[in-house]
C-alpha cells in the first residue's frame, strides 16, 4: 500500500496566511521526508460562487504547482487528482505532461476524468455536453503526442505537427482515471493504468453525476470486476487510489481518529484491490500540517 498527500484545497484560498511563510517546495519536502508516496493536486480554475458556497474549492494550477513540487524533491510521485481533459486542447495537455515527467525524471501521473462542474466548463467555453467523447479521444491524442507520431481523429486528428521533447516515461506517463460511472471504468479497462472511484453517499453521486459508493464491500466488487475484464484483454490489476471512508473524520481538524479508524480497515482497503491511500488533511495551517502529517506518517505509513 503506497499513501498519497492531496494538498488541502483549504489552504489554496487562504494560502498567504496558511503558509506562514512556508514555500510550496517546503511543504512537498515534509510530505516526501515522512514517507509519503504521491503528492496530489485538484484542478478547478474558474468556478462559480454558488458552487464554492455550497461545499466546492479553490484550487492552483494543478501543473504549475506541481512542478514547483517536483522541483523540490527526489522520490515524490506528483499527480494530478483530477485534471478534467476538457477544459484545454489535448495538445496543451500532452505538452504539459511531458515535460512535466521529463523534467521530474518520470516522477508524474496524469489523473484525468471527464469532469462534473457544468458551470465551469461554460465559464471556459468548453463542451459540457461532448466531454465524455472528447476525453475519449484526447487520451489516444496524448498517447500519440507522447509517441511522437500524429494523431487522426474527429475532433483534434491534426497532421504535419510534432511535440518534442518526449516524457521521460516510454509511451507517456501513468493515465489514471476518476469517476465511478460505465465510463470511467471502460476507460480504466481498455485504455488507462489507474483508476480512482470516489467515495459517495447518494446525494454526492448525484452532484457529481456519478454512481453512489458508501462501504469497501461494494468498493470490492467494482476493482474486482474491473481487473477481471482487463485480465481478460491480457492486461494487469489496476492502480486503485481511494480516498478512505474513514476521511470525513477529517474535516474536524484532528486527525488522531481518523488514523486509528483507518489504521484498522488498511488490511481491508489492500484486500479490496486499493493499491493507493489518498488523505487530504483538513490542516488550518501550515504548522496543523507538519503536525498532521507527521502524525499519518508515524500511525500508517510507517506502521
Amino acid at each position: 500500500m503506497r499513501f498519497n498527500l492531496m494538498f488541502p484545497m483549504r489552504a489554496v484560498k487562504h494560502w498567504d496566511t496558511w503558509s506562514q511563510g512556508a514555500s510550496l517546495g517546503d511543504i512537498a519536502r515534509l510530505v516526501e521526508q515522512v514517507g509519503f508516496d504521491g503528492f496530489s493536486m485538484s484542478e478547478h480554475p474558474y468556478p462559480d460562487k454558488n458552487w464554492l458556497a455550497t461545499g466546492g474549492h479553490h484550487a492552483f494550477d494543478p501543473m504549475v504547482s506541481l512542478s514547483f513540487a517536483a522541483a523540490a524533491t527526489t522520490r515524490l510521485r506528483v499527480m494530478t487528482y483530477i485534471l478534467v481533459s476538457g477544459y484545454r486542447s489535448p495538445y496543451l495537455t500532452a505538452k504539459s505532461a511531458a515535460s512535466l515527467d521529463l523534467l521530474s525524471g518520470g516522477r508524474f501521473t496524469l489523473g484525468t476524468g471527464a469532469g462534473y462542474l457544468k458551470s465551469e466548463f461554460e465559464a471556459l467555453h468548453a463542451d459540457f455536453a461532448g466531454r465524455g467523447a472528447l476525453l475519449d479521444e484526447a487520451i489516444a491524442a496524448w498517447k500519440a503526442t507522447w509517441n511522437g507520431e500524429e494523431h487522426d481523429g474527429p475532433e483534434f486528428g491534426v497532421s504535419g505537427h510534432i511535440a518534442l521533447p518526449l516524457p521521460s516515461t516510454p509511451g507517456g506517463p501513468p493515465i489514471w482515471i476518476g469517476g465511478n460511472g460505465a465510463a470511467a471504468r471502460r476507460r480504466v479497462v481498455d485504455i488507462a493504468d489507474g483508476w480512482m472511484p470516489m467515495a459517495a453517499s447518494g446525494e454526492m453521486a448525484a452532484i457529481t453525476r456519478s454512481q453512489p459508493l458508501e462501504d469497501i464491500d461494494t468498493l470490492t466488487e467494482w476493482i474486482a470486476a474491473v481487473n477481471k475484464r482487463r485480465a481478460d484483454r491480457g492486461r494487469g490489476p489496476a492502480d486503485v487510489s481511494f480516498v478512505p471512508f474513514e476521511s470525513g473524520s477529517l474535516v474536524s481538524g484532528d486527525c488522531a481518529p481518523f488514523c486509528s479508524a483507518l489504521g484498522a480497515q488498511l488490511d481491508a482497503y489492500a484486500d479490496a484491490g486499493v493499491t493507493w491511500i489518498t488523505i487530504e488533511p483538513a490542516s488550518r495551517s501550515f504548522s496543523d500540517f507538519r503536525t498532521d502529517v507527521e502524525l499519518i506518517a508515524s500511525q500508517l505509513i510507517q506502521r
